[in-house]
Parts: C-alpha cells; structure tokens; sequence
C-alpha cells in the first residue's frame, strides 16, 4: 500500500510541476547530446567557457535559420496555395462521385437510415409556443486585445527555449558538480554510482545522437526525392521530416502527412501522390529495417512493448514534450533499476533482455508441452555468434555448448524439482518433451555415418532422464567422428542385461547419473563393469551433483577412468582416453588457413626491440584490471610460441625472445578453435593437467582471447593466468576482448605505435613524481 501511495505522489508531482520538469528534461537531453562536441574542443586546448558559449551558439543557430527558413517557405506556400483551388475542388468531387457509387454496404446502410428515422418520427421534438430561438453570438476582440494574445502564444515557446538553454550552458558549466551530486545521491558505493551514471550518459547520449542521425538519413533522401518528384518546397518537408521523428509514432505519420496533402492539392492528376507515397513508404522500410538496426543495436535496452507504454505514459502527462522525452526517462529509469535492487521488478517489465536464462526458458517450454518453442531455443543459441560461413567443426562445438550450457543445466533444474515441486502431469511432459526434442534436434544436426565399430557407449544409471542424457552425449560424440551410441534401457532396475548387449570392440563406457547423492549407484555400476567388462574405461558424469567434494571421493574410493560434471570435460576425457601413447594431439591442432595466418604474422614483425614497452605495458594493464598473478601475450608461430615479455619466462632469457614449444602453449588450441578460451580449473582439463609449463608456475586458471587483424586472422592471443580457480563474467570477457583489440590495433600501426609509446614514456616521468609526493 505505501509504494501504491508513494507511485500515486510521483505521478501527481510530475503531472503538477511539468511547467519546471518539461524545460529541465529537455535541458539534459540536449545538454547530452552537446557534451561530446564540448569535450572535443577542450581537447582541442579551448577553454570550457569558451567551448561552450560556441557550441550553444552553434545549436541556436542551427534551430533558428531552420525557424527562419521554415517561416519563410510555409509564407511562399501560404501565397500560393489560393492557385491550387480549382484543382483540389476537382479532386474532391472526383473522390465524391467515387465513393458515392453503389457497392456491398448500401443495403445496409439504408436499412440503417430507415430505422433511425422511425425512432426519430415515434419521439418527435416538442416545440412550446411562444419561445423564441436565441443565438448567442461571442463579443469580438479588439486589435489590441488579439495582439496580446497572438504575443503570448508567440512568446511562450520563446521563453521555454530560453529557459531550456539557459539550463544547458548551466549543466554544461557544473556537469561534473552534478555528477558528484547524483552520485552521492544513489548511495555510499562509489563504484556502482559511477557504472550507473555512465551507463545512464551512455544509453541516452548513444539514443540521440542516432536518432538524430537516423532522421538526417532519413530526411535528406526524402527532400531530395520530394524535389525530383517536383513537389514544392522539398527541403522544408526534408527537415519537418528530421524534427517530427524525434516524436515516436506520431512524427513519422504527420511528417508524411504534410507533403501527401500538399501534392494532392498541386497535382491536377494523382501521378505525383502516388510517386510521393511511394517515395515515403519505400523511405520507412529502408529506414526500419535497415538504417535503425545498424545504428542503434541495444543502445536503449527497452523492449518495443516498453516504449510503447512509456509513449503513452508521458505523452499524457507532459503532452507532445512528454512524447519526445518517454524513450531517454524511461531509459534512465531501467539503468537506476539494473543497479537498485528494489527497482529490480521495472528491469524485467521493460527491458529489452531476456528475463528467463536459456536453462529456465528451454525448461519452461518442455513442461509447457512446447517442443518446437524449445527447438528454437536451442537454434538460436547454436546460431548465436556464428560467423556466415561457419566451418563444420564450429557448428559440432556449438550443438555441444548447447548440450553443456543449456539442455543439461535444465534436466538439473527438472531433476531438483522432481518430486517436489513437479507434478506427474509436469513430469509426463517433460519425458515425452525430451525425447520428441532428441528425435527432432538430431534429425536438425545428423551425425555422419562412418560405419566404424562402436567404440563409445552412453548409458543411462536410473531414471528416464539419465538415459535421455546418455543419448545427447551420444550425439555429441558422433558428431565429432567418435563412433559412439546409447541404449534406451536404464542400468539399474531395468529386466534387461545392457552390459551383454555391449560390443568387445567398445574401448568406453560413460554413465550419466543425475541422483544427487550417487555414491550407492556408483558403487553398483562400478562392481559389475569391472566383472565384465575389465578392460573398458569407465567416465561416471554426476550431472545432478558438481561439487569437486564429490568428485574427489568418487576418484579416491572407486579409481574410474574419468570423473566429469560438463560436456567439455567429458569429450576432452574420452579424447585423452583414447590417445595412444605418447601421442601429442597439439601438434595436429592447424588453423584452416595456416599459411596465410603465418604470412600476416610475419608481415607485422612484431618482435621488434621498441615494441617491448608496448607488451609490457598491455601486460601490466591486464594484470591491475582483473587482479591476477600474470598475463601474457602470445604469437603462434610455426614452430614457437613468442611470449613476448612475459613474466612466466625465464630471468636469463631476452624479454623480446621469450617463448615455448607450440604444442605445449594453451594458445595453440585457442588459435585453432578461432575463439576465447577460458579454463577455470586447469586441472580438471585433461589437455594441460600435465602441462610442464603451467605445472611448474602452479597455475591453476586460464583465459585468453583472440589477436585478430583486420582480415580476421588469428595471430596469437592475450590471456591472463592465476594460480587460483577463477570465474571469468561476461563483463570481463568484454574487456578483455576489447584490451585485446586495442593491442593488435596498435601493434598494426606505426602511427599509433609511436603515441603509445609516448604515453608509455608520460607514465614513466610520472611514477617517480607521484613516489616523492606521497
């Protein structure tokens, strides 16, 4: 009840004291959209005074010789419009003479007429003798009385831009003052204020300078258009178009409106409307389908639905300011809920991003009896971030993050709810929604057929959904050339012996138990395939439990070939179970394009003396940002790895020349996988748990990202390194994605070489400065 009350003053407050609101918003947008051209000149060596009296002069007059120029065509166009008479008259009657035909609804409206006029001849008007009709006719004004009025409709609008740009010199002069300000508002966290704030800036700076540039792409086409067409005054319904699209919905409609009308009443014939509407409707899709896409990505955040209401919202609060104003308030609004967490409720109502994650999301469409919703679930995180022509081996990796990310996290959401929360009819759907899924998804993803003797064979412990799993694992395998199948039968309780049914041939059997407590079915099942199958390597997966606790008692009590809780670590397992000795599969690992990845490295020639600042810097950087013990920037080269500068080389070596045999670098596997690589317990990893080079400096966490140039040749990588277990968030990825960029970017250029290592040799002045003074 009381935040019903508290909503109920917002809203009163807001609608009451819009007068000061209105211009106060409109300030901060346009103070939003000046800031990056004030910033530039003080970059310039201008002085913040002088910057800002010269950029909001600049918006004036661009606003007032657009007003001035407006005036002066709608003057013309008034003139001329009383030549136009004859031609609308005819136009009008033509219309008339059109829709005055007979057609389908004129037995209808006839039989409508009818009746109305019968009602109105049973309730006749009563008229009283006597009474005379009185017209009441308003006084007129005086000259001076219309002047006044006319002035302070003039006037008004005059002084709310007045007030609005004198708001704007004002935040522009203490914008800092007020970023303080707001962010002691939002509390004592300094570094959550800041994110906030910046996103804040970010999302509305980033929303009006494309939609201004989105109108300008749009308005410039359809003056020039307008004028081939031979409309009069073309580029004045140019830029009417660029200021009524800052009106959501509303604005493109008028502006389309005003140019539609005007050619009606100039054309004699109907040539010019409808090259005009064609023009118009040919000027949207081009501009809704393609030039918003591309410019704005995800730079509000608020779903479609969410703008929608917002529109409606303010527009009837604050009118057609309100209108322009409900995107950048609302967006305001989902930032401060992103990072307060009683607003955390408005996040899910109107942002863009999805509320359920992919586990919960393709759960919920299996229990909804929705196959097809959760096929599509599953097709769109594989195609998320594909390349256009992605390589086979990337879609096998992609069906088995999915396998990995998705499908098993929501069997484990479904197996800790079984009895509990489920109900039988939940539980049904969910056994049939599965198995219509494998059919289906398998049939999407068909795995080659290779007539090889089975060599891999995924079992199901106890329930349906173990075996259901066994069979994605199956597929996941097969997919990867790895002959490998499952049974339709559970090993435990089940009438049928599986294990007689098994091939010698079989060199692995992996057994997927989702019981979160399988000690007792482990000990089972470890019994009898040990009696008899001896000689066959044994993978137990504990989906349902994924505690490193567990994991190690099992290893320790029962010695199993393999324990795993991810479909990584159980195809990175079977691959080093089925190694033959010695055998190195990292020398094998060959990008697609390996001869011309290795000519763009060498082309580069980055192992130059000078250029080791510039690695020692980048290093130093990512070691501070994410709070590890190293990082380290890697070239692949034919043979070598180059580790430029790396503090895991050795002391004696040359910092330039510093490097590692290719087949023992981590790095070789993410150059040939052409993505990040993130491990973040090295030896849970089969591939490095034996790894001479990170066993000697103890390292227990690795994540790399792609050097990638401007063709998109991975030349190496840079990655950081601790000797914890870690866990990399998408936020770090991001950066260290974008560290990685503005290396090779720099590295790429001579230009930008030389300024980065002027900033280099700026710090360096600069330390012994900040020592003496601390």
């Amino acid at each position: 009840m009381a935040g019903f009350v508290i909503a109920v003053l917002i809203i009163l407050a807001l609608y009451f004291g819009k007068d000061i609101l209105i211009p106060l918003a409109l300030s901060v947008l346009l103070a939003f959209l000046l800031e990056p051209l004030v910033s530039r000149l003080k970059k310039w060596g201008l002085p913040q005074l002088p910057s800002i009296a010269l950029v909001v002069l600049f918006a004036l007059s661009v606003l007032g010789g657009a007003a001035t120029y407006l005036g002066y065509q709608l003057g013309n166009l008034s003139q001329e419009l009383p030549q136009y008479q004859d031609t609308i008259k005819q136009k009008l009657d033509s219309l008339k003479s059109f829709t005055s035909g007979p057609s389908v609804w004129d037995g209808a409206i006839r039989t409508i007429d009818t009746v109305e006029s019968s009602i109105q001849q049973v309730t006749p008007t009563e008229k009283k003798e006597g009474v005379q009709q009185v017209e009441v006719v308003g006084q007129e004004s005086s000259t001076t009385e219309t002047a006044i009025q006319w002035g302070a409709k003039i006037l008004h609008p005059l002084a709310t831009i007045g007030i609005v740009f004198l708001f704007v010199v004002l935040i522009l002069l203490s914008r800092k003052d007020l970023h303080d300000r707001l962010l002691k508002l939002l509390g004592g966290n300094l570094n959550v204020g800041t994110d906030a704030l910046d996103e804040a800036a970010d999302r509305i700076g980033t929303y009006l300078r494309m939609q201004l540039l989105v109108n300008v792409t749009y308005g410039l086409p359809m003056a020039l258009g307008l004028w081939l067409i031979g409309v009069p005054a073309a580029m004045m319904w140019g830029i009417v178009a660029i200021g009524m699209r800052f009106l959501p919905y509303v604005g493109p409609m008028i502006s389309a409106l005003f140019p539609i009308t005007l050619v009606f009443a100039v054309d004699p014939g109907w040539n010019m409307v409808l090259w005009t509407i064609g023009l118009i409707l040919l000027l949207e899709l081009i501009s809704n389908n393609v030039i918003e896409p591309w410019l704005y990505g995800e730079s509000t955040g608020l779903s479609t639905l969410a703008i929608i209401l917002a529109a409606t919202f303010w527009t009837t609060l604050w009118g057609p300011a309100g209108l322009i104003l409900s995107t950048p308030l609302t967006a305001c609004l989902l930032v401060l809920s992103n990072y307060i967490p009683a607003l955390g409720f408005i996040k899910i109502l109107i942002g863009s991003e999805p509320v359920l994650t992919p586990p919960e999301r393709f759960y919920q469409r299996l229990v909804a009896d929705d196959v097809d919703d959760a096929l599509e679930v599953a097709e769109d995180y594989i195609e998320q971030k594909l390349p256009k022509k992605p390589s086979e081996e990337v879609v096998v990796r992609k069906v088995n993050s999915f396998y990995d990310d998705v499908a098993i996290p929501a069997i484990r959401l479904f197996s800790q709810g079984h009895s509990t929360e489920a109900s039988a009819e939940h539980r049904l759907r969910m056994h049939q929604g599965l198995k219509l899924f494998n059919h289906d998804f398998q049939h999407k993803y068909p795995s080659p057929k290779t007539g090889d003797p089975i060599q891999v064979v995924c079992l199901g412990a106890r329930w349906e959904i173990d075996v259901l799993t066994s069979s994605m694992l199956a597929h996941g395998l097969s997919l990867r050339k790895i002959a490998a199948q499952s049974h339709s039968e559970v090993l435990i309780q089940s009438k049928i012996d599986v294990f007689e049914s098994l091939s010698e041939d079989v060199q692995v059997i992996c057994i997927s138990i989702f019981h979160q407590q399988p000690l007792a079915q482990i000990r089972l099942l470890n019994h009898r395939i040990r009696k008899r199958l001896p000689n066959t390597k044994i993978i137990f997966a504990t989906w349902g439990n994924v505690s490193d606790e567990l994991r190690d008692e099992i290893q320790n009590r029962f010695q199993p070939d393999a324990v795993v809780s991810t479909v990584n670590e159980l195809m990175l397992s079977i691959d080093a179970l089925m190694l033959q000795q010695g055998e190195n599969p990292a020398r094998e690992l060959l990008a697609e394009n390996e001869p011309e990845r290795l000519a763009a490295l060498h082309e580069l020639q980055l192992l130059q003396p000078e250029t080791l600042l510039i690695y020692q810097q980048y290093i130093e950087e990512a070691c501070q940002a994410f709070n590890v013990k190293y990082a380290q920037i890697s070239l692949v080269d034919e043979i070598w790895v180059n580790t430029p500068a790396s503090p895991l080389a050795d002391e004696n070596q040359n910092p330039i020349e510093a490097g590692i045999p290719r087949e023992e670098s981590i790095c070789t596997h993410l150059v040939h996988q052409n993505e990040a690589l993130i491990i973040e317990d090295i030896d849970r990893d089969p591939r490095f748990s034996h790894n001479p080079e990170l066993n000697k400096n103890k390292i227990k966490f690795y994540a790399g990202v792609p050097l990638r140039n401007k063709q998109g040749l991975v030349l190496g990588s840079l990655c950081i390194l601790d000797k914890q277990i870690r866990h990399m968030s998408e936020d770090d990825l991001v950066l260290l994605n974008q560290l990685a960029e503005d290396l090779i970017q720099t590295l790429s250029n001579d230009r930008a070489q030389a300024q980065k290592l002027e900033e280099i040799a700026k710090l360096q002045q600069a330390e012994p400065t900040q020592g003496l003074s601390s």
